[in-house]
């Protein structure tokens, strides 16, 4: 088949997807008339890749495929053209999510003992809700509590492809050390960037014992969780796609 046909029809499915596609999904996009392998979607794909290398969009895989979406260097002028306010979630829900994804499976009791306050129902509901994290097991233990992990809209909404692409804890030791130290202007919204990213609230997960707010201040937080999620959360949709107008503004803060 004709490989600039292949590379069209495999770029306009990714466009008007509206949503990452694996390459078994691409394939079927071929009728037997003009049937395409696997092998030549690959080759579509990395041609793809290598013509957007200098352009305004690039072509990434996650973990539920392959998407086009915005690159970060242009996405804050991009992102004027949406006029909702970005997602906004409190750090208790985001040291949640980071324990989960860092130490999966994990039961809520685990997570309430590691930052120390007990965790609001309204968080695991949120993240439960947003499809994020799921129930994958239950702990052999009296009572049966139920283990949490991540889930692949977790991967694809922070833009990853699998766990492994996570930071390492170390690594994310020494990004604070260095911002703290560093103190450049714009810090404080490169900081906010990286607790709404991949690796929200990870000094959780880095420390095993309660973080550094006190217990009251947490509790605070998760009380007042429910009511920022209703008020600042906008309507999920894939972030970044740029069939459709789609995307998130919230993580389309260059760092």
């Amino acid at each position: 088949m004709n490989e600039r046909y292949v590379k069209n029809v495999v770029e306009a499915a990714l466009l008007a997807a509206g949503r990452p596609l694996a390459v078994d999904e691409l394939v079927a996009v071929f009728d037997d008339r003009d049937g395409s392998t696997p092998e030549e979607v690959l080759t579509a794909l990395a041609a793809l890749r290598a013509e957007y290398a200098d352009r305004g969009i690039e072509l990434v895989e996650v973990g539920s495929g392959h998407r086009i979406q915005i690159r970060a260097t242009v996405a804050l002028p991009v992102s004027r053209l949406w006029q909702e306010r970005p997602a906004k979630y409190s750090r208790a829900l985001l040291e949640t999510l980071a324990l989960v994804a860092y130490r999966q499976p994990i039961t809520r009791g685990e997570i309430e003992q590691i930052r120390g306050v007990a965790v609001n129902p309204n968080i695991i509901k949120t993240l439960l809700e947003r499809n994020w994290i799921r129930v994958v097991g239950h702990r052999d233990v009296p009572g049966k509590p139920e283990l949490l992990g991540s889930t692949r809209e977790f991967l694809d909404y922070f833009g990853l492809k699998k766990l492994d692409d996570l930071p390492t804890l170390a690594q994310l030791k020494e990004l604070e050390e260095m911002r703290v130290q560093l103190a450049l202007p714009g810090a404080e919204a490169v900081m906010a960037h990286t607790d709404a990213g991949a690796v929200p609230g990870a000094d959780a997960a880095v420390n095993a014992g309660p973080v550094g707010a006190t217990v009251a201040e947490e509790e605070d937080d998760d009380a007042d969780d429910s009511a920022s999620q209703a008020d600042d959360e906008m309507p999920d949709q894939p972030q970044g796609l740029v069939a459709r107008g789609a995307g998130d503004p919230s993580r389309w803060e260059p760092v």
